[in-house]
């Protein structure tokens, strides 16, 4: 595997991952960087996720990375920066952090593989495309996601 497979390969992982949030949140593409022989495909989410649903964030993604049959390599449990850390099989490392203002960002980071030319990933965001570094702080709001309430209970 070359560094642009591996590169389709995070990017698939990434739309799996944010096509399994429901309601759906707004993202745009972070920067890649690249190592060596190793390369980081990054996500920010622009939807406002409040605190109080930050932990049912991180819950959908992370049983949706057991699903996948990622293993869970860590979780933080942080209230005001919570983050869940995964690994595939074949060495692909996933990571959902929550940081500054609450905005979700998500990594994957490639195994190491061939050196080659990397193009920009072809997903088209489900918001703005803004220009590389100059995502906005979460500012889409969301009634679920943005909500100051708790959750409703599961019912039986």
């Amino acid at each position: 595997m070359n560094m642009q497979e591996s590169a389709e390969r995070a990017d698939a992982m990434l739309d799996a991952t944010m096509g399994t949030v429901a309601p759906e949140v707004q993202w745009d593409h972070g920067t890649t960087t690249s190592g060596s022989c190793h390369l980081t495909r990054r996500r920010a989410v622009t939807t406002i996720i409040s605190e109080q649903r930050r932990g049912n964030f991180l819950g959908v993604i992370e049983r949706f990375w057991k699903k996948s049959g990622y293993v869970i390599t860590g979780v933080n449990q942080s209230r005001e920066m919570p983050a869940v850390h995964a690994r595939t099989p074949d060495g692909f490392q996933l990571a959902l952090n929550v940081g500054y203002k609450g905005q979700a960002f998500f990594d994957v980071i490639t195994p190491c593989v061939e050196r080659s030319e990397v193009a920009e990933p072809t997903s088209r965001p489900n918001g703005p495309a803004y220009p590389l570094g100059k995502i906005p702080t979460p500012n889409v709001r969301s009634d679920f996601w943005s909500a100051t309430a708790p959750a409703p209970a599961p019912s039986s």
